[in-house]
């Protein structure tokens, strides 16, 4: 087995007395062991116990959670991954466990690190000190796992960044994964949205069933209205509004959610009023709609093609049309755009977000009159514990079905960007605007209309 224990000869020089310490490295140039190494970088203050494969052990005994070094994989892993990539490369690749949280919600274990952990960059002598002891050959980057897409930098082969052709391979890493895999995390309603919560005891599916209930409210619609629905995902606001006798139309770059989307459409006998096509929103022809709604899509549309974006939802708009935009957000407008990291290369390639001000300001400047935004942020919190909820439970189908390292990611990511909305760090914002007559008029009711 490969460890960072020191290497000493047994020979002795005749020309010096023999002492046990003879030829040995001062201890602050001694080498470092692993668990040594991770509590420089966590400042000694480890909240779980780690073990790693050089024999080498560092946090409390009785810690209720752990994390196992397997491989010298995973320092290079570690070594050479920015921030979170390179723990998420390790965990991916299975060359760092995790213990004492199942690994479709492991909430509790991220919520402890973030909780505990101080991690800083230490002083350049130390540093040297652990170059040494773990080795030079591990900061030489190596293959990341499979499952991992290209840095950005690299993705320019497949088009322009939130080009058509692009955006389409992004769309598709995300979503194509399996219809029977997220039937198994979202559950029944088959929506991969934010939902709302009623109450603290409501179920998931009281939850989005009440989400699609606020949007169409506040979209005013009526039957007979026409709806279109871009990134519609696998239909659900599309047979929502269909149900109450509203003409919808849903888009989704997905071939897997429009088929299924389709399939349930026929199943519920909506056909005469419910339409899903696998295309880009840009493609829909048809103008005058009556409302339109974008729930989750902005977040891959990339903040500099915003003004695009509104200016085409406005045109497909009759005058005193009504736009719903919901879509996760950062919790300020100052913060740069990109995402990066695990989220980057994991979840959501060319995926970014910004802050509601942003959102706010870009669809005025597109000829719409923004009349009321709110945060559902705690709402989403919920969402993910529920959701992480569904893939513990359904865990072996889910392994089986799509694999145990893209199972790991889900787990990872859902249960991380639960803790983020629940410190704040990212939020989900509703905006709502309408499409004023030329005079400027738009008939709307004086005060909001809908239940909260």
């Amino acid at each position: 087995m490969t460890t960072f224990e020191d290497e000493r000869s047994d020979a002795a020089d005749p020309a010096q007395p023999h002492t046990p310490d003879a030829g040995r490295p001062a201890p602050d140039e001694a080498k470092l062991t692993l668990a040594e190494v991770l509590e420089i970088f966590a400042g000694s203050r480890l909240p779980l116990r780690i073990t790693a494969y050089d024999g080498s052990t560092a946090g409390p005994v009785d810690a209720p959670f752990g994390l196992d070094l397997k491989t010298p994989r995973g320092t290079t892993y570690l070594a050479t991954g920015m921030g979170d990539l390179g723990l998420a490369r390790a965990y991916v690749a299975g060359d760092l466990d995790i213990h004492g949280v199942h690994p479709g919600d492991p909430y509790e274990l991220l919520k402890a690190l973030a909780e505990s952990l101080e991690f800083h960059r230490p002083p350049v002598k130390q540093m040297a000190r652990i170059v040494r002891s773990i080795g030079i050959e591990h900061l030489r980057p190596i293959a990341p796992p499979p499952q991992e897409v290209p840095p950005r930098w690299r993705r320019i082969a497949g088009g322009l960044r939130h080009s058509k052709s692009r955006d389409a391979e992004a769309i598709h890493h995300h979503y194509d994964v399996s219809n029977t895999f997220y039937e198994w995390v979202l559950g029944p309603s088959m929506t991969y949205t934010c939902a709302c919560y009623p109450h603290g005891e409501a179920s998931l599916e009281e939850a989005q069933e009440n989400k699609y209930r606020l949007i169409f409210e506040k979209l005013r619609l009526q039957p007979g209205d026409r709806l279109l629905d871009v990134g519609c995902g696998w239909g659900g606001m599309v047979r929502y509004a269909a149900r109450r006798g509203v003409r919808a139309i849903g888009v989704t770059l997905s071939r897997e959610q429009t088929d299924w989307a389709r399939q349930a459409i026929q199943d519920e006998g909506l056909g005469d009023l419910a339409e899903v096509r696998f295309s880009d929103y840009r493609d829909v022809a048809e103008g005058s709609f009556d409302a339109v709604s974008s729930i989750g899509l902005l977040e891959h549309i990339g903040v500099r093609n915003y003004a695009s974006y509104f200016r085409f939802l406005q045109s497909r708009l009759r005058p005193g049309g009504m736009l719903l935009n919901h879509c996760i957000t950062r919790s300020d407008n100052r913060t740069e755009p990109s995402a990066r990291g695990f989220i980057d290369r994991y979840v959501f390639p060319d995926g970014e977000l910004t802050g509601s001000g942003r959102i706010i300001t870009e669809a005025q400047d597109a000829g719409l009159e923004v009349l009321h935004e709110e945060n559902l942020r705690p709402h989403y919190a919920l969402t993910l514990r529920d959701w992480c909820a569904n893939l513990v439970e359904h865990w072996d189908d889910a392994v089986a079905e799509v694999g145990l390292p893209a199972a790991k990611v889900w787990g990872l990511y859902m249960a991380g960007s639960r803790l983020a909305f629940e410190t704040g760090g990212i939020q989900l914002h509703h905006v709502l605007a309408v499409k004023p007559h030329e005079d400027g008029r738009h008939d709307l009711p004086l005060r909001p209309w809908w239940a909260a």
